[in-house]
């Protein structure tokens, strides 16, 4: 094949694609106006029972913000009036008297706090009391007008994994989220910034991201069954792995908080040494390594480590009858008893175990 004829095909093809393009853009056939909308077909139960739980449920539910040395910690972060470091959280109206809970994380360095609620209306609030040890925090929205109705309280009692489980919050600062899966497990254990650990804590797989925090996790029938309050994802984002302090912890600490600002931190006033410990002597329980003087485990003859020979003095394996494997089931135990109570105390010494009584003491007063 010649260049001049090679050349000629390509004209050729080149004249034809033009015409073709042509007839395409300008021919008769092609639709020139928009399409009608095709009818769909009624909505899925489970679709009609989402959005009325959501909007059912969502009006109760507000945003938190809290700033230090800011009137409005909802203003911009720019200019004179935003001093200070901001969190932003989620809360929800718990009563009629203008109460909202939220994480105590969200609230813990704020001098100010404010709520929008879904109608855009924002409120200042004033912190009530806290419970690191929950992560739980009461505010009080001040001259509350009408307010929305508080969000319906269920169980966590009867909880079962598997049952669906919905999140309406505001992650990231996007206003009114829902979003909806299981509770992938129960009685997970969760560190507080206190130290302590909040014991039953609900796993789900709900979508919780930061702005989530403090806001309500709920049951398909859109009652209240934990506050969310943490995930663990690495790269900080929702990774299918979210927790949420229990309803009934929740509807135990916040008439507390509520009532006196703050909630009793029940104990025996005894110090243990770590679970690592107890795993490397082969131990099952909690050791004690000494009691604080004058308290009622001192006073019930608990006995702690002896450390000019090193031997172990008393190891606590039961309370009230339960089995204790580690602190956290022996303070869980003692915050379900309460404090001004006593508790039934099983000690291991050596080879011998006995019973004991101790008397409840709030140990995070004075």
């Amino acid at each position: 094949m010649n260049r001049r004829f090679a050349l000629s095909l390509a004209a050729i093809a080149a004249v034809l694609v033009a015409l073709t393009l042509s007839n395409i853009r300008y021919s008769p056939w092609t639709n020139t106006v928009a399409r009608s909308v095709d009818e769909r077909g009624p909505l899925s139960d489970a679709e009609r029972a989402n959005i009325e739980l959501f909007e059912r449920v969502s009006p109760s539910v507000v945003q938190v913000a809290a700033r230090s040395g800011i009137t409005n910690p909802f203003a911009e972060d720019e200019g004179p009036a935003a001093s200070g470091p901001a969190a932003s959280g989620t809360g929800f109206v718990w009563d009629s008297s203008g109460h909202v809970v939220t994480n105590n994380h969200v609230v813990q360095n704020g001098r100010e706090v404010a709520v929008r609620f879904a109608s855009g209306e924002v409120a200042q609030a004033s912190i009530v009391g806290v419970a690191p040890n929950y992560d739980l925090a009461v505010l009080r929205i001040r001259n509350p007008r009408q307010l929305p109705p508080p969000v319906a309280l269920g169980s966590s009692n009867d909880l079962k994994v598997g049952q669906i489980a919905f999140a309406i919050g505001n992650p990231f600062g996007l206003d009114q989220s829902l979003t909806s899966g299981i509770i992938s497990a129960l009685k997970r254990r969760l560190p507080t910034s206190s130290g302590r650990e909040i014991a039953n804590v609900i796993q789900t797989d709900t979508a919780i991201n930061p702005g989530n925090s403090g806001g309500p996790l709920l049951d398909s029938a859109g009652r209240l069954i934990g506050v969310n309050t943490a995930i663990i994802s690495p790269s900080g984002s929702s990774a299918g792995i979210g927790f949420a302090i229990p309803a009934d912890i929740v509807n135990r600490v916040v008439p507390e908080l509520i009532k006196n600002g703050r909630v009793p931190t029940p104990g025996i006033g005894i110090v243990a040494a770590g679970e690592a410990v107890a795993t490397r002597m082969g131990v099952e329980g909690v050791i004690v390594v000494r009691t604080a003087p004058g308290s009622p485990a001192e006073r019930a003859g608990i006995r702690g480590v002896d450390f000019s020979s090193g031997a172990l003095g008393d190891v606590i394996v039961q309370a009230d009858g339960k089995p204790v494997h580690r602190l956290s089931d022996l303070t869980d135990q003692i915050e379900q008893v309460g404090a001004g109570k006593s508790v039934r105390i099983t000690l291991k010494r050596g080879s011998e175990t006995r019973d004991v009584n101790v008397d409840i003491v709030d140990i995070g007063r004075g």
